[in-house]
């Protein structure tokens, strides 16, 4: 045998299995197709900017962060916990009143947030936030449009707040993801504060690839895996490896190239990267745009931040970067740059015939569709010795692809070594 478990894919799952197998003693070696480490938490810089593939951010908050991630290392800035919301010509701060005082008194008088939907915005995640499991308790788990609905949250800060907050982060404006997951996700943000890597958000995975005792095999896709009688087989272009043992961690698309698995179904969405000769209105926040009647953005842009002002490091000292990003379930979210830019002037209401866009990336496969019921699922057996690892076998995040790898990591060494 070459090695003990061929881990192919080094996104987060992958390398947190490969973590977890080499610390129960198993010899790992770790298969990537791409340039670099870290699936499709990948940042590039470009003219001294950082911009990651996809606008991300890192919660602390998340368990498997806490305790498998140096997040200190990382020296993370954050953003603040809250929105600016654009309806029509008017701009509302919504922020955690304990962690933004200055906006707590602003928040609870906004028309954006009735008494009606705050009662039932309580009532729909109070539960949540006291204890995480009760997300996996919720009978049944309805989509999350749904579940809005049976509690009364139809108002303005279901409408104009929360519909477009979270397509945004959801990669789907349909509202048919698990009510379940997005309970989590909240519980998430409201539990601390998100923010970005100084070194960008792939300094994550890169930290948890300097942490392998055999440096991942860059460059080096699997073209077919194999099981034998004693372990498996995986044949890449530089060659064949033997091992007792594989775990899969590719990206969703790929998973039905190497498994008898369909690839799983997923949302997508657009990330723009702007240099800007000014700042746009300062502000620590996301902002949204609510402006269409009835509620949602009434361009292409459903969400956008002045980045470097959360984040100096992304930005050069004396520039400025901003993200817009646009969904791919949507007519419009493959817009062009042009109408890019004019829905962001209107959106910050100031001219944006000064920026300039430093790069633009489709991610097709952003994160899975995650349809109810919520369920906690366990790294998928294809065979005696194959296992299939990520967040579309766990929860569409960070936690769920951590978690995901290290249940694998686990399982794996369970079986090899009883």
């Amino acid at each position: 045998m070459d090695t003990d478990v061929v881990v192919v894919g080094a996104g987060l799952a992958g390398l947190q299995s490969a973590r977890r197998l080499e610390r129960l003693g198993l010899r790992v070696t770790v298969l990537e197709a791409g340039d670099a480490v870290g699936g499709r938490v990948r940042t590039d810089t470009v003219d001294g900017f950082l911009c990651d593939r996809g606008f991300q951010v890192l919660n602390p908050s998340y368990p498997a962060v806490r305790d498998w991630i140096d997040v200190p290392s990382l020296a993370l800035q954050t953003f603040g916990v809250g929105v600016v919301v654009r309806t029509g010509e008017t701009r509302t701060t919504l922020a955690h009143p304990l962690r933004h005082p200055q906006h707590a008194l602003g928040t609870v008088l906004s028309d954006l947030t009735p008494v009606s939907d705050l009662v039932a915005l309580a009532r729909w995640l109070g539960p949540t936030l006291l204890h995480a499991r009760a997300a996996f308790r919720s009978t049944p788990d309805l989509p999350l449009g749904e579940s809005f609905d049976q509690v009364g949250l139809t108002g303005r800060l279901r409408r104009d707040v929360l519909d477009t907050f979270l397509a945004g982060v959801l990669a789907d404006s349909t509202g048919s993801k698990s009510a379940g997951f997005v309970r989590l996700l909240m519980r998430s943000f409201a539990l601390a504060a998100p923010g970005l890597p100084r070194e960008g958000m792939q300094a994550m995975p890169e930290q948890m690839a300097a942490w392998l005792a055999e440096p991942v095999r860059l460059g080096t896709p699997a073209r077919e895996l194999r099981e034998t009688s004693d372990g498996v087989v995986v044949s890449t272009d530089q060659g064949t490896l033997r091992a007792r043992a594989a775990v899969v961690a590719v990206g969703p698309q790929d998973v039905a190239s190497l498994v008898d698995l369909p690839a799983p179904v997923t949302h997508g969405l657009t990330t723009w990267w702007f240099r800007t000769p000014e700042v746009p209105r300062a502000s620590p926040f996301i902002v949204l745009d609510a402006s269409r009647p009835g509620g949602g953005p009434a361009g292409p842009v459903w969400n956008t931040a002045v980045v470097s002002e959360a984040a100096p490091s992304y930005a050069p000292h004396g520039e400025h970067l901003v993200q817009a990003t646009t969904l791919l379930d949507r007519h419009d979210g493959r817009a062009s740059e042009v109408d890019v830019l004019r829905d962001l002037a209107r959106i910050y209401g100031t001219s944006t015939s000064g920026w300039e866009v430093l790069v633009h990336h489709v991610v097709e496969h952003t994160l899975p569709a995650q349809p109810p019921p919520l369920r906690d699922r366990r790294p998928r057996w294809t065979g005696d010795r194959v296992l299939v690892a990520g967040d579309h076998q766990a929860t569409g995040s960070i936690q769920g692809a951590l978690l995901s790898g290290d249940r694998a990591g686990h399982a794996l060494a369970s079986r090899l070594r009883p």
